[in-house]
C-alpha cells in the first residue's frame, strides 16, 4: 500500500487516469509489450469488501483468475493479471492489493523447466541405466505376490516410467504373466527407488524392467520368506496370553514367573522411577469460548493425594462497588466478584488470578486460558470440584512406578551374550507387551522339556521389559485409548488447560539423544502438544534413562529388538535423516547390512511358521529407506552408541482380504482374537532373534573374501565377496590395513556393496571381520604380522 503523502501525488497527476479506469484497464493487455517496470504484468491478489466491489472489477473489464475467495460476512479475495500501473490505479480507487507472483519469479520458473527438458533430452539420447533391487515371489495368508524395486539414474525426472513384464513360470513366454507400471517413491524430495507390489496367479520366474527412456534389465525372480511348518509331534508349549494386558498385570506376570523359576530367571528393578498414573486437579472458571474471561485453577498436589477434594466456586456479591475477596474454608475456595456502582460483577480474569495466587496459593494456581490478557470480566460460576480426570480404578496406583525387566538365563553375570528385548514405548500399542510375555513364558515353561529352548537359555542373558511406557499405557487403557506418548507434562500455564490433557507428554521413542531433534533430525518435535514430542532435552525422560541404563550396565549386550505397531515392518538403523539433502545417521557398513539382512531373513521366516504372514521385502530394511525418519529413536542409540545390533518390530502386518484381493490393516487395538495372533507369530519372531544371537555367540569361524577386479581401458573396478556377511577394510596406498581403513559401504539406498574405482596400478590390501568380531586369517590389525590380505591390481 502507498502512503497517504505519495497517494495525493499519484491523484494530483493521474485524475485524467483515473476517470478513464475502466478504458484503460479493458485496454492495457491488448497493447504491445513494454520493458518499463510500469507495464511489467504481475499476478496480484485484490481483496474486496463485498459483491459491488467484485462487480466494479467486472465492469473494468480486468483479466481475472478462476480464483475467488469468499468469507462470510469478511469480504472477499479474486487474483488478476495487473501492471504495476494498474494496481497502483486500484489502489487510488481504495483497492488493497498483494503481489502473488511477478515476471522475475516465472523466468525463473522456465529456466527450471528448459533445465528438466534438457536433462530429459540428455538421458533420452543416450539411455538411462536400469538396475533391478530386488524381484520376490512370497505367499502371505494363502496369497500369492510379486515385488519389484528397481532404480533409474533417470529418477530425478518424475517423467521417467518403469514398467515390469514377466511371465508365468519356467519355460513361459517372456511378458506371459502380466505388465504393470511401477510406482516412482521419493522422500523429502530425495529420489529413492520405483517399487511394485501385485497378486500373482502364479510363481514368475523372471521380470524384465523397462525404463521410457530406453533403459532395460532382466532379473530372476527369488523367494522371499518360504516357510515351513514346526515339525509335528515335537512338545513345545506355547499360547500364554488370554487378554490384553495393563502395566500392572504385566508386571505381576513377570514377577510371578520369576519367582517360579528362581533358577533362571530374576526380575531387575530400573533405577529411574516414572511420573506415575498421576494428574493435578483442575477446573475452568468460564469457557474457550470467550478465552479473556476464562481462568485456569490448577491443585497444588496430585489429584489423589488432594487435588481432587479442592473445591472452588464464583459468585456475585450483592451491592455495589464492592471489593474482590477470597474465602478458603478448608479445601473449599469461594472467590467474591468485585461489583461496581451499579452493582454488577466487575472483576477481570487477570484481577482473579491474582487474588487466588496470593490468596489460596496454598491449595492451587490460578493462570488465564491459553495465554490470554485475561481482560475480560468473570461470570458467576456453580460450585467446581477440581478433579485429575483420572478413570482407572483405585487399585491402579497413582504413585511414580518403578519399572521392571525378566532376566532370563541360566548364566546372569554377563559371561553370555545378551539379548534386549522391550515393547510398548507408545502406549496405545497393546499388543506388544503379549509378545513380550509370551517369549518370556514360552521360554522358562519349556526350558526342561525342549532341547532347544535349553539351549537359548543355558546360553544367553536375556533382558525382556514389556512396557517401556507403563504411565502412558495405563491412561491408554483407561482414559483415552490413542495415547501415544508418556504422562509428563512439559507444557507451561498456556498450554495447560484440562481440554489439552490428551496432548501432553513425552514420545519416549524420540527422546534419545542420537540424531534427534535438537541435532537436526527430521521425525521429532519441539512443541509439548506434538504426538512426536522429543522432549524439553535429550533423554529427559526417565524410562528413557531405564533403556539405556540397561545397554549401559550389561556391556554384554549385542542384540535388541523394540516391539512396536501396527504396520508389519522390519527396520534397522539408521533411523533419522536431516531434511535437507536427506541426509541420514551414518549407515552401517555393507558387510553390516548384510548381517542384518541375513538375520532378518531367518527371524521373519519364524514369524511366517505360525499362520503364513509374511513381512512385505517392501517394508523391511532400514528405516529412512521403508518407513520415515524418527528423530531421537532408541535402536539409533542403541546402535551408534553401545555397537548394538538394534531392530524394530511393527507387528500388525495387514491382513490380505482374498475375496476382495486388498491389504486390510489391522489398527492399534484389534480386537483380541487378532490381537492374540500377532502376539503368537512375533513371539515367534522373537525366539528366532534368541537363534541368530546364539549362533553369533558360538560363532569362532573367521569369514573369507576374494577380491573380483574387472578392468577397462581407463580404470579398474574392484569387488568384493565374503563367505558371510563380513565388513571389509582396505587400502590402495600400501600401508597396511586397519580398523581405521577406509571400509566397503553401502553404494546407495537399497542397493549392495561399493565397488571401489582404481585409476592407477596399486596394490590393494584388506581384511574381513565378520559380526562376532572373527578377523580373516586371524590377522590382528594393530599388531605386527602382515597376514592380511593382499592383490596387485594393474590398470593400463
Amino acid at each position: 500500500m502507498k502512503s497517504r503523502k505519495t497517494k495525493k501525488k499519484l491523484i494530483a497527476v493521474s485524475m485524467a487516469a483515473a476517470i478513464l479506469l475502466p478504458l484503460q484497464l479493458a485496454t492495457v493487455h491488448a497493447a504491445s509489450p513494454s520493458t518499463t517496470a510500469k507495464n511489467e504484468a504481475m499476478l496480484v491478489k485484490i481483496h474486496l469488501k463485498n459483491r459491488a466491489d467484485l462487480d466494479k472489477l467486472l465492469s473494468y473489464g480486468m483479466d481475472l483468475s478462476e480464483n475467488l475467495d469468499q468469507h462470510a460476512g469478511q469480504g472477499m479475495e479474486a487474483d488478476a493479471i495487473l501492471t504495476k500501473e494498474e494496481m497502483e490505479i486500484l489502489q487510488l480507487r481504495g483497492y488493497k492489493t498483494d503481489v502473488i507472483s511477478t515476471q522475475h519469479e516465472i523466468q525463473t520458473l522456465r529456466q527450471e523447466r528448459q533445465f528438466t527438458v534438457q536433462q530429459e533430452k540428455d538421458l533420452a539420447a543416450a539411455k538411462d541405466k536400469v538396475t533391478i533391487l530386488r524381484a520376490n515371489y512370497f505367499t502371505s495368508q494363502g496369497g500369492k505376490f510379486l515385488y519389484v524395486e528397481a532404480k533409474t539414474d533417470a529418477g530425478s525426472l518424475n517423467s521417467t516410467v518403469l514398467t515390469a513384464t514377466w511371465d508365468k513360470g519356467k519355460n513361459t513366454a517372456p511378458g506371459s504373466g502380466g505388465t504393470a507400471a511401477l510406482e516412482r517413491i521419493e522422500d523429502a524430495d530425495v529420489y529413492m527407488y520405483h517399487s511394485m507390489l501385485l497378486s500373482v496367479d502364479t510363481r514368475p520366474s523372471t521380470v524384465n524392467i523397462t525404463s521410457s527412456l530406453g533403459g532395460t534389465m532382466e532379473a530372476k525372480v527369488t523367494d522371499w520368506i518360504g516357510g515351513k511348518k514346526p515339525t509335528p509331534g515335537k512338545h513345545y508349549v506355547s499360547d500364554f496370553t488370554d487378554h490384553y494386558m495393563t502395566p500392572t498385570e504385566l508386571d505381576q506376570r513377570i514377577t510371578k514367573l520369576a519367582k517360579q523359576f528362581s533358577s533362571i530367571a530374576e526380575i531387575v528393578e530400573l533405577p529411574y522411577e516414572t511420573n506415575g498414573y498421576r494428574r493435578k486437579a483442575q477446573t475452568m472458571i468460564g469457557d474457550q469460548a470467550n478465552p479473556a474471561s476464562a481462568v485456569v485453577i490448577t491443585s497444588k498436589k496430585w489429584g489423589h493425594e488432594g487435588g481432587n477434594s479442592i473445591s472452588l466456586q464464583a459468585v456475585k456479591q450483592e451491592g455495589a462497588n464492592l471489593p474482590l475477596s477470597i474465602d478458603t474454608k478448608e479445601n473449599a475456595i469461594v472467590v467474591k466478584l468485585a461489583t461496581d456502582a451499579a452493582g454488577q460483577s466487575s472483576s477481570k480474569a487477570k484481577d482473579v488470578i491474582q487474588k487466588v495466587n496470593a490468596e489460596a496459593g496454598s491449595l492451587v494456581t490460578a493462570t488465564s486460558f491459553r495465554g490470554s490478557s485475561g481482560e475480560g470480566l468473570v461470570a458467576s460460576t456453580e460450585k467446581l470440584k477440581l478433579t485429575d480426570g483420572l478413570k482407572a480404578p483405585e487399585s491402579i496406583s497413582r504413585e511414580p512406578h518403578t519399572m521392571k525387566a525378566i532376566r532370563i538365563g541360566k548364566h546372569r553375570d554377563g559371561s553370555k551374550a545378551g539379548v534386549l528385548l522391550y515393547s510398548q514405548e507408545h502406549a496405545r500399542e497393546w499388543v506388544t507387551p503379549l509378545v513380550s510375555v509370551e517369549t518370556a513364558e514360552r521360554l522358562l515353561r519349556n526350558y526342561s522339556t525342549d532341547k532347544a529352548t535349553r539351549k537359548l537359555v543355558n546360553n544367553l542373558d536375556i533382558f525382556i521389559v514389556p512396557s517401556v511406557n507403563p504411565d502412558g499405557a495405563t491412561y491408554s487403557f483407561y482414559d483415552y485409548n490413542w495415547q501415544r506418548k508418556n504422562m509428563a507434562n512439559h507444557c507451561g500455564p498456556e498450554k495447560s488447560d484440562p481440554a489439552l490433557r490428551n496432548t501432553w507428554g513425552v514420545d519416549l521413542n524420540r527422546n534419545h539423544g542420537t540424531g534427534s531433534v535438537y541435532d537436526g533430525y527430521l521425525g521429532s518435535s519441539t512443541d509439548c502438544q506434538s504426538s512426536v514430542y522429543g522432549g524439553p532435552s535429550e533423554q529427559s525422560e526417565p524410562e528413557a534413562k531405564n533403556l539405556i541404563w540397561l545397554a549401559d550396565e550389561n556391556p554384554n549386550v549385542k542384540f535388541a529388538m523394540n516391539v512396536h505397531s501396527y504396520g508389519g515392518y522390519f527396520m534397522w538403523p539408521p533411523g533419522a535423516y536431516k531434511a535437507l539433502g536427506r541426509e541420514t545417521l551414518p549407515r552401517p557398513t555393507a558387510g553390516q547390512e548384510a548381517f542384518f539382512w541375513s538375520a532378518s531373513e531367518r527371524i521373519l521366516q519364524q514369524i511366517k511358521e505360525y499362520r503364513g504372514t509374511t513381512i512385505l521385502p517392501g517394508r523391511t530394511g532400514p528405516v529412512p529407506d521403508v518407513l520415515y525418519s524418527a528423530a531421537g529413536n532408541s535402536a539409533d542409540a542403541l546402535w551408534y552408541n553401545n555397537g548394538i545390533y538394534a531392530w524394530d518390530f511393527e507387528v500388525g502386518a495387514d491382513l490380505w482380504n482374498a475375496q476382495e484381493r486388498k491389504w486390510e490393516p489391522v489398527g492399534f487395538q484389534p480386537p483380541f482374537e487378532e490381537g492374540h495372533e500377532e502376539a503368537m507369530e512375533f513371539a515367534n519372531g522373537l525366539i528366532g532373534m534368541l537363534d541368530v544371537a546364539y549362533d553369533y555367540e558360538h560363532d569362532k569361524k573367521a569369514p573369507t573374501s576374494k577380491l573380483h577386479v574387472k578392468r577397462s581401458m581407463e580404470n579398474a573396478t574392484l569387488e568384493f565377496s565374503t563367505s558371510e556377511p563380513a565388513t571389509i577394510y582396505y587400502t590402495t596406498n600400501n600401508k597396511r590395513p586397519t580398523f581405521s581403513s577406509k571400509k566397503i559401504k553401502i553404494s546407495g539406498i537399497r542397493e549392495g556393496a561399493e565397488k571401489p574405482v582404481l585409476e592407477q596400478t596399486a596394490t590393494v590390501k584388506w581384511f574381513a571381520v565378520d559380526a562376532s568380531g572373527n578377523i580373516e586369517n586371524h590377522y590382528k590389525p594393530e599388531g605386527k604380522k602382515d597376514n592380511y590380505r593382499s592383490e596387485t591390481v594393474k590398470v593400463k
